[in-house]
């Protein structure tokens, strides 16, 4: 099942409201025909009142100080606080990139060295694992350990 949704211009969605609001006094005042007379008075001075505190519904902007500076280009509020506050973000970054970069490194060389290390330290020798057989052998034990 698809809802089709069509945009409602201010002055179309004014009418809508219009109407409803016109349903339901007409609902309001279809029951109040069978309560006694001065039930009935309150009740209307009560719509009056209600109809004259209704809110209206107003819009404000916000004020903005933008200037304009010597080279031509617009500035929010200015000064040199604005500038370093503006480049923090950049710095800080910057930062984090450096730092990324070194742990990775890090972390390379010292895979690297562990590699050599268990190259240099075990059973076989070097020329061993340049062998083509040897990727084959070490398949089928994996394959008899399991």
């Amino acid at each position: 099942m698809s809802t089709i949704r069509t945009p409602i211009s201010p002055a179309g969605s004014d009418h809508l409201e219009a109407r409803f609001g016109a349903r339901v006094a007409g609902r309001l005042s279809a029951g109040s025909q069978d309560l006694p007379h001065d039930i009935s008075e309150r009740l209307r001075a009560a719509r009056v009142q209600a109809v004259a505190r209704r809110k209206l519904v107003q819009t404000r902007t916000a004020p903005v100080v933008a200037s304009v500076g010597r080279g031509g280009t617009m500035t929010l509020g200015g000064g040199w606080w604005t500038r370093v506050a503006s480049a923090l973000p950049l710095v800080a970054l910057a930062a984090g990139l450096v730092a990324i970069s070194v742990l990775q490194d890090d972390n390379r060389a010292s895979e690297v060295a562990e590699v050599d290390a268990a190259l240099l330290t075990g059973d076989l020798p070097p020329a061993a694992y340049t062998d083509p057989g040897f990727a084959q052998f070490l398949k089928s034990e994996d394959s008899v350990a399991h």
